[in-house]
């Protein structure tokens, strides 16, 4: 693995988002359009004035662009052309319900459709390069249904910490799919807006002793401060109707392996209790077998000891996540 690869450090961090990442930013091209049943859909671009490729970078839930600006720096510096949105729901896209809080979708299809849209409108237009994807969590849900439905778009795609099941504690996942559905009958019979899933609601600040994203306080508390700093972003629970559509996402990602052509590598943090890591584990296992192009040797690539936030931690991880990044695309180009 490369060790000549220079990027932010927690140390640097600070004083970087104040200078040179703001300058940075500046540079940027800032815009929306309207995603699926006219939703506005934010984004960001930031392109080399040179010919290079394009590095889509599909965020999270609760996750705005304008929490990844040292992450769009970083790769900016290893020679890409950087694009990212913000999906429906989150960020400084549309809100869907008179609650702005409350994590929605009426339908997880509408996510990558909003993510064609911005691939064939806004990255193929701007730049008519090659293409490769970096998504985090919910976003490698989104991208890995995208895969499925764009085929031969993206020449190598990145999944870290991808949302392809959740991770329910000790609960039997029969029951709790179980609960969810019986949430779903009720929510439609006795309320017409959609109700937060139990014990779900509105934004709340964790202090960073208690958080499970990140082990670097640096990086979380600047998500922290930017989030209070511009509350507009701030993004509660899910509702039951998000997780209803989410669980369909994840039957279809398995049930629809075989459309996936795209090089996938999975980045595995084997402290994430926020997802299911066995449902990579399953998904890195089936697809290797279907194409051997993805997931080397039909595993994940395990990052020890980090938690979900790959790319928000310290620096031993985010390095470790970043540089396994980069080796996959310089693989694929």
């Amino acid at each position: 693995m490369p060790n000549n690869r220079q990027f932010t450090t927690e140390q640097q961090l600070t004083e970087r988002l104040a200078n040179e990442i703001a300058l940075f930013w500046q540079q940027g091209h800032f815009n929306h359009f309207h995603g699926e049943n006219g939703v506005d859909i934010h984004y960001g671009y930031f392109t080399q004035q040179q010919t290079r490729p394009n590095l889509i970078i599909v965020p999270g839930r609760c996750e705005a662009y304008l929490k990844y600006k040292e992450l769009c720096y970083d790769l900016f510096q290893q020679g890409f052309n950087i694009f990212i949105l913000d999906h429906r729901g989150q960020g400084l896209s549309g809100r869907m319900l008179d609650n702005w809080q409350k994590g929605y979708v009426d339908d997880f299809q509408n996510y990558v459709l909003d993510l064609d849209n911005f691939i064939e409108n806004i990255v193929k237009i701007q730049s008519p390069q090659d293409n490769y994807i970096l998504a985090h969590s919910m976003g490698g849900a989104i991208a890995t249904r995208y895969l499925q439905y764009r085929a031969d778009s993206i020449k190598a795609a990145v999944l870290a910490s991808p949302m392809l099941g959740f991770n329910v504690g000790k609960v039997p996942e029969k029951l709790a799919e179980n609960l969810i559905n019986q949430a779903e009958k009720l929510n439609q019979w006795l309320g017409a807006k959609p109700w937060y899933f139990l014990g779900h609601k509105n934004f709340i600040a964790t202090p960073f002793k208690d958080n499970l994203l990140s082990h670097s306080q640096v990086r979380y508390q600047s998500y922290l401060d930017l989030y209070q700093q511009e509350k507009h972003l701030q993004l509660g629970g899910v509702t039951v109707k998000w997780l209803v559509e989410s669980v369909k996402a994840q039957e279809l990602i398995f049930q629809q392996l075989a459309a996936i052509t795209t090089p996938v590598l999975v980045l595995q943090a084997s402290k994430d209790i926020i997802i299911k890591n066995q449902a990579q584990d399953e998904f890195c296992q089936q697809l290797n077998q279907i194409n051997a192009d993805s997931c080397p040797d039909g595993k994940a690539m395990v990052i020890d000891g980090a938690y979900h936030e790959l790319f928000f931690e310290i620096d031993s991880y985010r390095n470790l996540a970043l540089n396994h990044t980069l080796d996959w695309i310089e693989k694929h180009q």
